[in-house]
């Protein structure tokens, strides 16, 4: 059989198939699945790609059992409980962060916990070096920490490293020793990559947290040296002024 007598076959069989109501729900069930899958590869955010290609999942379920095609069922029998999973676990991140973005500056440092590594230090403790390389940020669940360079304390609830775990050179600034017993909570680089991923909201937050902890510092600098801040101050200030008109 030549390649046209093939095509011609196949293209009789399909027309005759279409007599059936059945074998039409599942074209049909296919084209929309077919559709969602396409759409799914031009939008920029992950929850509403997850939602059509969970769309896309049940369009092909259906034509799998209606057609009968026993791969194609198989493959998406599959993939409709990942996709189903991821986009619950998306939402839920999504809540927290609704619910997050009505809470005070401490408590939003402490949603994080459900996606963080929980460790205890013993007093006397190194958490790390100035120095060392920052692949993890942390939150203080419990206990109290020092910052040795700078002579200050991390008291419970508050989150730290995150400057370093985002500078370029992502090296640590300072020593952090265990002062009492504590709880740490941490998360590392690759697992925040995903939630950002996930939800760009997530690093949103991150970002707010982290502009707000560089705020506190440079008031806390201010106040303790306000001279020798003052031409840093002065310098951004003028750079943030408009150039001034040329003289006639």
């Amino acid at each position: 059989m030549d390649l046209a007598s093939f095509l011609d076959s196949r293209v009789d069989a399909f027309l005759a198939s279409l007599a059936d109501p059945w074998q039409r729900v599942a074209l049909l069930a296919a084209l929309a699945a077919g559709a969602l899958i396409v759409a799914s590869t031009l939008v920029k955010t992950i929850i509403p790609l997850r939602w059509l290609a969970l769309g896309g999942n049940v369009g092909f379920v259906v034509y799998g059992i209606m057609q009968p095609a026993p791969m194609v069922f198989l493959l998406h029998v599959v993939l409709l409980p990942i996709n189903l999973w991821r986009v619950l676990e998306m939402q839920r991140l999504t809540r927290r962060l609704q619910r997050a973005n009505r809470l005070g500056r401490e408590e939003l440092k402490v949603w994080l916990q459900p996606f963080m590594k929980r460790r205890r230090v013993k007093p006397g403790a190194v958490l790390f070096h100035q120095g060392d390389r920052a692949d993890r940020l942390y939150v203080l669940a419990e206990g109290r920490l020092e910052v040795v360079e700078a002579g200050r304390t991390i008291e419970a609830g508050q989150m730290f490293g995150e400057i370093a775990f985002f500078s370029p050179a992502q090296q640590r600034t300072a020593t952090v020793r265990c002062m009492e017993p504590s709880t740490l909570l941490s998360i590392d680089e690759v697992s925040f990559r995903q939630l950002f991923f996930q939800n760009p909201a997530f690093g949103f937050e991150v970002a707010r947290l982290i502009v707000g902890r560089l705020s506190d510092d440079v008031a806390r600098a201010q106040r303790a040296d306000p001279e020798r801040l003052a031409p840093a101050l002065d310098y951004t200030a003028a750079a943030s002024q408009p150039p001034a008109p040329p003289p006639p």
